[in-house]
């Protein structure tokens, strides 16, 4: 197992210069406590992607961690083709992608996505949440099986009213998911990249698709100054002493 950690951006509606994954959440880094959860489930091969404020987000990485740079943002699709591309996965080597934001996905729920996409046999295992922040993209399924994942911006009036919501977290069959990234196209109304396209273009191959639950807290992305007080605050409720599980350090 791998692991991409996507940590380039700016986080303008953090209303700071300071990037967003260096800001502190219940004493650390919000990058570090999601470093700490890959760690946790035995991931100790992993690449980070830096792009604003590289320099000061690599200074706090652990020594020997991998970073790859995205100079020019396109969108979460570029940044995990940049990340794949660092990381030069093998045949067969699944590809865990986590977002740099989100510093309450615990570890056991990682485990849980990572067990279900063996058993599964799946070419990609998403982590969901129903009733989730309703800016993340909607999980289209068609008989109960996951055919796309649409991004709100872009969501249909019925699209939108699905409850079920992806977290950007996930594992991938890594030979297929380079072939699906080199297949992404920038068909949306920001001209990005979106990693969620890779969900279509897997599901429209026939390849098999698999998706966890995860409660709505661990689906917090922190992206601006009160969804950083909410995780703080979610943290404390755990009684968190540094374990990204809340158990004693």
């Amino acid at each position: 197992m791998k692991a991409i950690v996507l940590a380039a951006g700016k986080g303008t509606r953090m209303k700071s210069d300071r990037a967003k994954v260096l800001h502190r959440v219940a004493g650390r880094p919000l990058l570090q406590w999601v470093l700490d959860s890959a760690a946790e489930i035995g991931c100790d091969d992993l690449v980070v992607v830096v792009g604003h404020q590289a320099d000061a987000v690599e200074a706090i990485l652990p020594p020997g961690t991998r970073t790859a740079l995205q100079a020019e943002q396109h969108g979460t699709g570029h940044a995990t083709q940049i990340g794949l591309a660092a990381l030069d996965p093998a045949p067969g080597d699944e590809i865990l992608v986590l977002p740099g934001d989100m510093p309450l996905v615990r570890p056991s729920t990682l485990r849980r996505l990572l067990d279900t996409h063996r058993r599964e046999r799946a070419a990609a295992t998403l982590l969901s949440v129903v009733d989730g922040p309703r800016d993340f993209g909607r999980i289209v399924r068609r008989d109960g099986v996951v055919v796309a994942v649409v991004e709100a911006r872009d969501a249909t009036p019925q699209e939108a009213a699905i409850r079920e919501v992806n977290t950007s977290v996930y594992v991938f069959d890594g030979t297929l998911l380079a072939e699906a990234l080199a297949a992404l196209q920038p068909d949306n109304d920001q001209g990005e990249l979106y990693l969620t396209d890779v969900i279509g273009i897997l599901a429209r191959r026939g390849e098999r698709l698999a998706a966890v639950s995860a409660a709505a807290e661990e689906a917090l992305g922190v992206n601006s100054l009160d969804q950083l007080a909410a995780a703080e605050a979610a943290l404390r409720r755990r009684g968190s002493t540094g374990a990204p599980d809340g158990l004693p350090g």
